[in-house]
């Protein structure tokens, strides 16, 4: 098989396009693969497909697959159209998207490896810059939201992650049935949420069952405003409730710590970690701790009994029994006298209907939140980002589906 087959085999070339030259230089340890369009073949605008009159041609260049060590380039005059409606373009080519200075399949190899890689790591050993292994992800993306097509959707999450330090935040809505990122906005505002039920549209939306999300006010007044029967569909899910009253037992803790210093007394040093886990969790010793702890009569023994009866209060069935159980369980705290746990009390009084909805619909928002983990992880291999759009490429890249 001859060098211009070989190649024209290799790439799928197809009429009218043909390999007319293969060029290897050694010395700079190049191959250039030469193609033309073989005739005078119709032409077409790339916009709107209608035959075009053919305008001019210009010279371009495409990184290929390396040829065992040699860095191989793809050439080719490439013609223009002059469309009476859209003007001069280029048109499209069959081996590489428009605008792209690689073949589709270099292209391929790049978003391989960004799956696996950082872009900075990726440019280094393939000898790219920073922006072109960047504007492979912002191309794969693209292509992917173009393809997406609309889904029925039943469950979602909705959750906000950090951007930068200083409280800067995006919001992230996620398929809870498929696991996938499907919209991503700037700041953790109503009109961040907005701006998803507006592209979802009313007749969709009304199909929607549940919207797992924290306790977040703006989340809260925007899926009121767009999606119908919110109240019964919003359900605030165990793993924020539980952080608010682990957050609560710990401040307990702190300030019972502190007076009990002063005194001393240092029976809470080092407790910290023990005092936030689950009594499930423990091991017998430290079964015994909290029991020693507890029988002392401390604020911070007490307030763990609060926090871990809470935790048995998620398998109900029916709304009515979980807000009846929930509505005791508040006024124990409420009865306590212990001010954090007061606060945590009346936090879940106010947002009852939506506990009582997560409680008996079994929703959790642990997907939401082990996509908020991988973000992250993201966050952490790229050092950051000070770009939102491609924190959000990012994002959408690896957790898009």
């Amino acid at each position: 098989m001859r060098d211009r087959d070989l190649y024209a085999t290799i790439l799928g070339l197809e009429a009218p396009w043909k390999v007319v030259d293969v060029d290897l230089d050694a010395k700079l340890e190049l191959v250039a693969v030469k193609v033309d369009a073989e005739g005078r073949s119709a032409l077409v605008c790339p916009e709107c497909g209608k035959p075009c009159p053919g305008y001019d041609t210009r010279h371009r260049r495409w990184r290929h697959l390396d040829t065992c060590q040699y860095q191989t380039i793809l050439e080719a005059e490439v013609p223009r159209v002059k469309c009476p409606e859209h003007g001069v373009r280029q048109v499209n080519v069959p081996w590489a998207e428009p605008g792209s200075p690689f073949t589709a399949l270099y292209e391929a190899l790049i978003i391989d490896w960004l799956k696996e890689a950082t872009t900075s790591a990726i440019a280094r050993q393939l000898d790219l810059t920073w922006d072109q292994v960047d504007g492979v992800m912002q191309r794969a993306v693209t292509r992917g939201l173009v393809r997406r097509k609309p889904r029925d959707l039943f469950a979602i999450g909705v959750d906000e992650t950090s951007f930068q330090k200083r409280h800067e935040y995006v919001t992230v809505v996620t398929d809870l049935e498929t696991s996938d990122v499907i919209y991503v906005a700037d700041h953790r505002r109503k009109s961040s949420l907005d701006g998803f039920y507006k592209a979802e549209g009313k007749e969709r939306l009304a199909d929607l069952e549940i919207v797992s999300m924290d306790m977040s006010k703006p989340y809260i007044a925007s899926t009121r405003e767009h999606v119908p029967e919110a109240d019964r569909k919003i359900a605030f899910d165990r793993f924020h409730v539980a952080k608010a009253l682990g957050d609560a037992v710990n401040k307990v803790r702190r300030e019972e710590h502190k007076a009990l210093q002063a005194m001393g007394d240092h029976s809470l040093t080092r407790t910290r970690h023990l005092f936030l886990r689950r009594g499930e969790s423990l091991d017998e010793e430290q079964k015994g701790v909290v029991e020693i702890l507890r029988k002392m009569g401390l604020k911070t023994g007490r307030a763990w009994m609060l926090k871990e009866a809470a935790t048995k209060l998620w398998s109900y069935v029916r709304p009515g029994n979980a807000k009846r159980a929930w509505k005791k369980w508040i006024g124990w705290a409420m009865r306590s006298r212990i001010e954090p746990m007061k606060a945590a009390a009346r936090m879940i009084r106010d947002h009852l209907w939506g506990i009582a909805n997560a409680v008996t619909k079994g929703v959790s928002n642990a997907l939401s939140e082990s996509i908020n983990a991988k973000i992250q992880k993201v966050k952490k291999m790229a050092c950051g980002f000070r770009n939102r759009d491609r924190f959000r490429t990012a994002i959408l890249f690896h957790c898009g589906g």
